[in-house]
């Protein structure tokens, strides 16, 4: 067997895993760690008879990891080595190293969280961080934690770089072991800067015929998606030697499509292999020694404002782009073309997000909630999923009827719920087969649960969900159609799905499923959705002029109002008055009228936020409060007839509340948040706004000590050194005491409303401002001698004493006083 640079540490991740329970292994792409690492642990003492287990990200590369241990071992796949993915599985009583993707793990635990007969679990290309690799591994440390004492059950993560893996936070008794790589060089070719996505074929093209004509040995091309695959593969039609093959690589063709891209070009033949980000770390192709990267990934992002997870197409990360640039120095020195500048190099993001930031948290969700997490943050994560994130899951699982409130107010799995969390797919499809129980159509919706699971078929050929169900039957023998059925069988083994299903058994199984898609058409293509989303089908479309339609898949751009419907299933209004009236709710609304300045009331028959009937109901005096605090929360508090006694009384117990947390906060936004507790008993008995009393229904607001601490607290007004009693103007902080400044002879501090220096503005004897202070006494000494000498010969009838503080204060002309 060839040498790989993984062997030289083989010896010491024995060693490590020997006195260690957790080990961290780094090591680049190439460096052989897939294929030596688990034989090399086979045979070791503490693991005696026990099982590896080996996790992979995608189930391509399970299978290809699987293929090459067999193969090193001289056996075909299912004996010392094992595969379990969703759609196979191939162990027996010999295995000792299982082969899985990641999700699988999710359910081994579940079933058995103490993983009985395992004992050493490997996460491969951890670094990947998707979200099955993160739920798995914080799942298998609370299982072990509890469960395995005495045999503990040993983890090796293995990573192509330690790059914001913050791992020695979660694992701090963690051996670590570095193994170099084997790249050879690679010369990396940039450029023109580069925008426009629609003329990607052509530039990648042009980009494969120059590498062909230019270099030695296969290609491998990075697209980002299926489409630019199909796009690129017609754009190369009669453009090379009939010596080129071009065969496509992504995770939705046949084992033998993916193999044919995966071998060694037959001799006297070059390869061109046109795939996805499948290909950046986790699989070796045979041969080649050029990479053509068009720079572009495609990834599901969850959309929060839609409830929908959208494909973005966005530039790679510089780590991505570095990976796939090594691809072409595995075996030999190669070179690599990237279809950007080298400017636009530099400003790429390091790294890619990690999906359980932006991902669908709905599934995890679900795992949760079945391993008896109720609150995620019990666990030890090395990313915490989002809460905000796993509110909205939570949010869809209850719409599913996987989630009910207890007693407490919690969320616990409902009897459904725990059948939907058994099931490998997604929550939605899953509650579609639970559902499809009842209605004694298991199988049909095993072939439409798989069909949604995998690429469509007709994409681009109409939207009718029949039509897919039509070439399912129509192609039997097509490898796509083959394993749809072959999975179908796999969940649910009861018989064969009808071949022609009636289009409301259709409509009532994906209902259970998009609930909050159902649709409303105009007629003319535009459709309304439950969920508060419009989209569109072009008139072409046979389905554009239904009226009611299940939307089963749409896309678009976040920042588009509309999305394209791409399959569909009319629906009968009818069953939304029988078989489906389960997913409708009865709700009473109002509205104001403004031109005629009154509420009218309506019942509204809705599914979410679609209206399905309506008819006006009489008004009674709570629908009438109702309808006024909603004209109120619409228009603002500034529509409610305030006078000057009501906005003085708002004031003074703002500025208690800013003193004593027990008062109520009457801000703008305080008030319309607490309308319903102090505003809509009020509200029933009155016709219009206009006549409402605002002073005494704030005044009532209060409690009986309240109102009389306010007195106390912020006095309507102050009594000042002449004796007269003065307005305090609570509408700014400090409140303001307007006084005319003789009134003030004799006080030395300023005066104070609890423990509050007020603002004095200090006025003239025509009642003009001569100085706004906080510091009496500072302003008698610096202030008032200047403003003596201004205002004596102005005003020669008032005191103007040199020593204001033994004056004696008055709101008198000196006449006045002389008598």
């Amino acid at each position: 067997m060839m040498s790989l640079p993984i062997d030289s540490v083989l010896p010491s991740i024995q060693n490590a895993l020997a006195d260690k329970h957790e080990l961290i292994l780094e090591a680049p792409p190439g460096a052989g760690k897939t294929t030596a690492v688990p034989l090399a642990l086979l045979n070791q003492p503490w693991l005696g008879a026990q099982k590896v287990l080996m996790l992979e990200p995608r189930r391509l590369a399970a299978r290809n990891a699987a293929q090459r241990l067999a193969h090193n071992l001289g056996e075909p796949l299912g004996q010392t080595i094992g595969l379990r993915t969703r759609t196979d599985t191939k162990v027996s009583q010999t295995t000792r190293i299982e082969v899985m993707t990641e999700g699988v793990l999710v359910r081994m635990l579940q079933n058995d969280p103490s993983l009985d007969g395992y004992g050493l679990v490997i996460f491969d290309e951890f670094h990947e961080r998707n979200l099955d690799s993160d739920l798995g591994l914080t799942l298998l440390l609370e299982a072990r934690e509890l469960l395995r004492d005495e045999a503990p059950l040993k983890v090796l993560l293995m990573s192509a770089t330690l790059d914001r893996l913050d791992l020695e936070k979660l694992l701090p008794d963690a051996a670590q072991v570095r193994s170099e790589g084997r790249a050879f060089p690679v010369e990396v070719h940039y450029s023109a800067p580069w925008s426009n996505s629609q003329q990607l074929p052509e530039r990648v093209s042009e980009a494969i015929q120059q590498a062909l004509a230019n270099e030695t040995g296969s290609l491998l091309v990075f697209l980002p998606g299926v489409a630019e695959i199909r796009k690129v593969q017609t754009a190369l039609a009669g453009k090379l030697d009939t010596c080129c093959l071009v065969t496509p690589l992504y995770g939705d063709l046949s084992i033998e499509q993916q193999q044919e891209a995966i071998q060694p070009a037959p001799k006297g033949h070059r390869k061109v292999v046109l795939t996805t980000a499948i290909a950046e770390t986790s699989l070796t192709i045979d041969g080649v020694r050029v990479v053509i990267d068009a720079g572009l990934s495609r990834t599901a992002i969850y959309d929060p404002r839609t409830g929908m997870s959208r494909l973005h197409t966005q530039r790679v990360s510089k780590a991505a782009s570095i990976q796939r640039a090594g691809r072409a120095g595995r075996t030999e020195p190669g070179c690599c073309y990237r279809l950007w500048s080298a400017e636009q190099q530099d400003q790429l993001a390091p790294q890619a997000p990690i999906e359980i930031e932006h991902a669908d948290l709905s599934a995890l969700t679900l795992q949760l909630h079945q391993w008896g997490c109720h609150d995620p943050s019990d666990l030890q994560w090395l990313t915490p999923p989002p809460k905000a994130r796993l509110e909205q899951a939570e949010e869809l699982l209850t719409k599913l009827n996987a989630l009910a409130q207890d007693s407490s107010g919690a969320k616990r799995l409902t009897p459904c719920g725990e059948k939907m969390a058994k099931l490998p797919l997604h929550p939605r499809l899953a509650h579609m087969l639970v559902v499809a129980e009842t209605l004694q159509l298991a199988p049909e919706a095993a072939l439409l649960a798989s069909l949604f699971s995998e690429r469509d078929p007709c994409f681009g050929q109409g939207s009718e969900l029949a039509k897919r169900l039509h070439w399912l039957r129509q192609h039997r023998s097509h490898p796509t159609a083959k394993r749809i059925i072959q999975q179908a069988k796999r969940l649910c083994r009861t018989a064969d799905a009808q071949d022609n299903i009636s289009d409301n058994a259709l409509a009532q199984l994906v209902a259970a499923a998009w609930p909050d898609r159902i649709a409303r058409g105009d007629g003319a293509g535009q459709f309304q959705l439950a969920n508060g989303r419009q989209a569109t089908l072009p008139a072409t479309d046979p389905l554009s002029r239904s009226t009611w339609l299940v939307v089963c898949d749409l896309g678009g751009r976040a920042d588009q109002a509309r999305d394209t419907i791409w399959v569909a299933q009319v629906l009968d209004h009818q069953l939304l008055n029988s078989e489906l009236a389960h997913l409708t709710r009865t709700e009473t609304t109002t509205e104001w009228d403004e031109q005629k300045s009154r509420v009218a009331a309506f019942e509204h028959v809705v599914i979410d936020k679609l209206v399905l009937a309506r008819r006006p109901i009489a008004m009674t005096p709570d629908l009438h409060a109702q309808a006024l605090c909603q004209h109120i929360r619409r228009q603002g508090v500034d529509v409610l007839p305030w006078c000057e006694k009501s906005r003085a009384l708002r004031q003074r117990v703002q500025f208690v509340a800013r003193q004593a947390t027990d008062w109520p906060d009457w801000s703008d936004a305080g008030l319309l948040a607490s309308l319903d507790s102090w505003l809509m008993p009020f509200l029933g008995s009155t016709s219009r706004l206009s006549s409402l009393n605002m002073a005494q229904i704030l005044l009532s607001a209060l409690s009986w000590p309240q109102q009389q601490a306010l007195t106390e607290k912020a006095p309507e007004r102050l009594t000042v050194p002449s004796g007269s009693s003065l307005r305090v103007d609570y509408n700014t902080h400090p409140p303001v005491l307007a006084v005319k400044l003789q009134e003030m002879f004799g006080c030395t501090e300023t005066p104070r409303i609890n423990g509050t220096a007020l603002t004095l503005h200090l006025l003239s004897p025509a009642g003009r401002p001569l100085q706004v202070t906080q510091d009496l006494t500072t302003f008698w000494q610096n202030g008032y001698p200047e403003v003596r000498k201004e205002m004596r010969g102005r005003y020669p009838k008032h005191p103007w004493p040199e020593d204001p503080v033994t004056a004696i204060a008055t709101a008198k002309t000196k006449r006045h006083l002389n008598n």
